[in-house]
Order: structure tokens, then sequence, then C-alpha cells
């Protein structure tokens, strides 16, 4: 059975060396006093003993196992409710959560980190606290103070999870037609009657409670998405005194029986007549929902780098290990039958395309976590909305890119297996299958890019591209790095299509669906050869202390910039060659 190990080193060098985040943290007031550097090391150390000895060993056992529905009830694989039970004790629900309620207020940047690890060891396993964490967030931006200090110390404790209720059978990515209805009730709550499908956790055996976060219609509500309105609804009454009561009227109807994440109940709720409470303004819900949604597309963006890390650590294991053939050069392994399959040239370029991407991940993701931390503790209010413009702008590229990396990533990793990876005991290809939903949920990859080049780049005239491309403009001219020019070549290149693409949008309405995958692919090739410039300046400043580590940053930046980097210019290529392409064929001649 693959092992999974926390890359500790690496989480440390993002964290300290390429953004000294204790340097940061220290001047925000509202973190200075919670979290140091001895202590987020001290969090990631024992997030990698949770992780790998408590979390990963569930992994296959869950997959095969699955969860079951009986009756409406959800059982969890073997394991799980007593793993489950031992990983709220760590308090690993309310993490980031507000110390108000209970939370332990960490910063995001830490909490990328721990949710890296944890989709790594399990991706269904993590789910469960993952939707708790993101309900709560919107919680305590939007409800009432009742609500706040009624439903976030439980949710922070991971005694009671959460779940997040949008989909409908007839209506995934256009909201604006759900069906839910929720009728006004003299006592100020509200009847919720309707079916919701896809729900990830919406029934489990591991906590007492599951706080659904629901969007429904009032009466007479404005059609479309502005007459959605967000509620709270209880799988179990919570009396006045806090204490649960009766059960609520929300049932499970069936689960799904799906591809990969099998350990993770993904059900049919059924609500008739529930009773729930408003969340935030009447008809404003999407808006409530979406700080959830941003949330969870930035932790299933993780995912995708979580799995790949798990991938790329069973992979390189096994090339060093498996015996095939002698290398180009002459044997390698001369009192071997064969030398080690790492001695191939493509294997290497299958192993350093996984570590190239999911270490420039990382650090991609450690830097939207800045931001977001930013965003919300900083107490200059230009700063705050400088980092807002590029949450606003990273979201929907950190989740699809991440995802759609992941996937490439978890296949390369089963490729370098051969045969050995389409076997289920190897573990290879359940990291495909369980990866493969990330690109799917949350948002499909094509809305994020339609967001990413329609809403947050041609809809305000690049303004949020500007930003970040003065900033890594910046950087490139500020800091001595190996690869300042080929960056900033690459920015260029994706400065000038984005202003073709804002050209041709004016006169094309095609113009920016045709090219918004690509668009987003470049964009992610161009950040994350940020990121590498970035890494590759710190370790060039430290490879005396430790050849090993800092020149195999270097060696994997250098295979970046010469080897992934170079798909920008086919990309843009591709953008270039405009919408006509895509409309050639009638309905009829698909």
């Amino acid at each position: 059975m693959p092992e999974y190990n926390a890359p500790l080193r690496d989480l440390r060098f993002v964290l300290h060396e390429v953004f000294d985040a204790p340097a940061l943290w220290a001047r925000l007031p509202a973190l200075a006093e919670t979290v140091d550097g001895d202590t987020a090391d001290a969090i990631l150390e024992e997030a990698a003993k949770v992780t790998g000895s408590l979390i990963a060993p569930l992994n296959r056992s869950g997959d095969e196992e699955g969860a079951q529905w009986v009756a409406g009830e959800v059982r969890t694989p073997a394991g799980f409710k007593q793993a489950y039970a031992t990983y709220i004790e760590g308090g690993w629900v309310g993490l980031s959560g507000n110390p108000a309620y209970g939370g332990m207020g960490m910063p995001k940047m830490l909490a990328v980190q721990f949710e890296e690890m944890l989709y790594a060891a399990g991706s269904s396993f993590a789910l469960y606290s993952a939707l708790s964490s993101g309900a709560c967030l919107a919680i305590d931006a939007h409800a009432s103070e009742e609500l706040k200090s009624t439903y976030l110390p439980e949710m922070y404790a991971g005694r009671w999870a959460g779940s997040m209720c949008l989909t409908e059978a007839h209506a995934g990515t256009d909201l604006g037609i759900i069906r839910t209805k929720a009728e006004p009730q003299a006592d100020g709550s509200y009847r919720i009657s309707g079916s919701k499908i896809f729900i990830t956790g919406g029934e489990q055996d591991l906590t007492e409670n599951i706080i659904h976060l629901v969007l429904a219609k009032l009466p007479g509500a404005p059609a479309g998405p502005k007459g959605i309105s967000l509620f709270l609804v209880p799988k179990v009454l919570v009396n006045g005194d806090g204490i649960l009561g009766a059960r609520n009227a929300v049932s499970c109807g069936s689960i799904e029986h799906k591809m990969g994440i099998k350990a993770s109940s993904t059900c049919v709720i059924n609500f008739d007549g529930a009773s729930g409470y408003l969340i935030g303004e009447a008809n404003k819900g999407l808006a409530a929902m979406f700080t959830m949604m941003n949330y969870e597309r930035l932790s299933i963006g993780i995912q995708g780098i979580g799995c790949a890390e798990a991938s790329y650590q069973a992979a390189a294991a096994y090339a060093r290990d498996r015996l095939q053939s002698r290398a180009a050069t002459g044997k390698v392994a001369p009192d071997k039958a064969a030398d080690p399959i790492i001695v191939h040239a493509d294997v290497r370029r299958m192993l350093l395309s996984m570590k190239a991407m999911t270490e420039g991940g990382r650090a991609f993701a450690c830097y939207v976590g800045q931001q977001l931390d930013l965003s919300k503790f900083s107490t200059d209010a230009e700063e705050r909305q400088q980092a807002e413009a590029l949450v606003a702008l990273l979201t929907p590229l950190a989740k699809a890119f991440f995802t759609d990396i992941g996937l490439e990533s978890c296949v390369h990793g089963q490729q370098v297996f051969g045969g050995h990876g389409y076997i289920r005991e190897w573990g290879q290809e359940q990291l495909v299958r369980d990866v493969r939903i990330a690109q799917i949920y949350e948002g499909t990859n094509g809305i994020q890019a339609l967001d990413l080049l329609g809403r947050k780049v041609v809809a305000n005239g690049g303004a949020g591209l500007r930003q970040f491309a003065a900033e890594v403009r910046h950087f490139a001219h500020q800091h001595e790095t190996p690869y300042g020019s080929e960056l900033v070549t690459a920015l260029e290149r994706l400065e000038g299509v984005s202003g073709w693409l804002l050209e041709q949008a004016k006169t094309d309405a095609n113009a920016v669906g045709a090219a918004s995958v690509e668009y987003l692919h470049l964009f992610g090739y161009v950040a994350y050869a940020y990121m590498w410039a970035r890494m590759a300046a710190v370790a060039e400043a430290n490879r005396a202390d430790d050849e090993a580590f800092y020149g195999g940053k270097l060696a994997t930046a250098a295979f970046y910039f010469a080897r992934l980097l170079p798909r920008s210019l086919s990309l843009e290529a591709s953008i270039r060659a405009g919408s006509a392409p895509l409309y050639g064929l009638d309905a009829e001649q698909f």
C-alpha cells in the first residue's frame, strides 16, 4: 500500500523563505499575537503526523468499501468514525476559524498547506471537513449574531458538519432557475421545500448534526440569480438552550455511485417543509454563498496539488527501484540485471513535470493565501483593496489550473508505473479517479476560465491583470534571479494576448468563450514562472548552505523554464486563431 509523507521541508521553504510569512504575520495586529514561525512549524509537524499516520492508511480501504446508503442513512467506511473523532480533537476543522466562536484563527497561508496534506492523504476524508470550513466562513461573514453563536462553536469543534446545497437536477451552473422554495413563518423562520443533488457530505455518520446552507427562492422573488436567498437548515433542530432537539424535515434520498472519491457521500437531499433561517439579506443569497464557494474553489484546487504530490511520491520511489533495461549512456547499475527506470529520459520527463508543476502550484497556493490574509487582516485600506483584487483575479485561475495540472500529473504518475499503475494495489489508479472530480465540482473548469477572462479581465479592461503584471515586473527588475528575462518575456506574452482579446471582444461575441480555457492555462504558466523565479532567487542565494535541496530547486526551475513554460507559445497561437474554427460545423454535423 502506498504511503504518504508530508513534504515538510518544501512546505517550510515556501512559507518561511519564499514568502517570509512570519514577518508578514508580525506586522498584522490580528495575527501577531496568534501565530509566529515556531507555532506554524509545530502545526505543520502535527498535521504531517495526523495526515500520514491517521488518514492516509484509510484511503485505499475507504475507496474499496465506499460510503453506504441504507434506508436514508449513510455509513462511512470502516475506520472513518474513529479517525474523525481523533481528527477533531486536534481542532483541525476550526484551524482558520474565527477565535470569537472557538476557531484557532490561523492564517490562510498556513491553512492551504494543511489542506494540501489532507487531500494528499485522502480526498474523500478531506471533503467532510472542507465543506464544514467553507460553511463556517459563510455563516461568520453573513449570518446574524444569534446564528453565529449557536452554530459556529459546534461546527469549529467538528461535532457538527456543514454542507453546501446549490445544485438541482435541472439547475447546475445556471442557479437562477432553481425551484427550491422558502415560505416565511410567523416565528421568523422559513419552511424550505425542494430537492438538491450532488451534496457532498449531505448525510454521514461522523457528526451529531449537519448544517445545510441552502439556496432557495422566496415567494414573489425576482426571476433569475437576483431572486435567490440563502438559508441555514439543520439536519437536527437546535433548542433555545443549544441542545439538539427533534429531527428536521430533511432526508437523504440516495447517494451517487461515482468514478472516484467513493468514501465521500454525494447525496440527494430532500427538504420537505424543513425549518430554516435566513442568512444575510433576502434575494442576495448567491453573493453570500459565493463567500463559501470561493473558499471551496481554492480548497478544491488544492485537491489537485495534494493528489499530484501523493502520486509523485509513489512514482519517484518506484522509479528508483524498478529495474528495466539499461541507460542510453551505458550501465548505471552494473551489479544488477538492469538499471532503475529513473535513468530513462521519458521517465525523467514525467517525474520532472510532476515535480515542477506540483511545487509551482504549492508556491502559488501560498501566494493566494497571502492575498487572502492581507485582504482580511491588513490595517492598510489600500493594501486590503489590492489584495482583494488579486484574490478575485486569481481564485478561478487557482481552482482550474491546479486541478487540470493535478490530473495531468496523476496520469504521469500512473504512467511511470506502467502496467502496475493500472492495478489497484499500487494506488495510482485511485488517485487518477479521485482527482478527476476536482475539474468538475465547485464550478467546472470551463466556467472558471470564463470567469477569469470574461469577468476578471475583459469586463474591467484588464485592471486586475495590470496590477498583477506590475508586481511581477517589479520583482523581475528588483531581485537577482536566474530567470528574470524569461519571466518578463512570458509576462509580455500574456499582456499581449490580453490586449488582443480585449479588442476582439468588442466585435466578436464568441471571442471570450473561444479563448478562455487556453487563456487560463497561459496565465497559469506565467504565474508559475513568477513562483519559480522567486524560488530560484532564494535557492541561488542559499545554495552553499544545502546543495542537495537548493541545487535540486535550481535544477527543477531550469526544467520548468526550458521545457514547460514554452507551452505558452502554442497557447498563444491557439488563442490568436480566434473563434471562427470553433463554429465551422453546424450542430447537425457533430
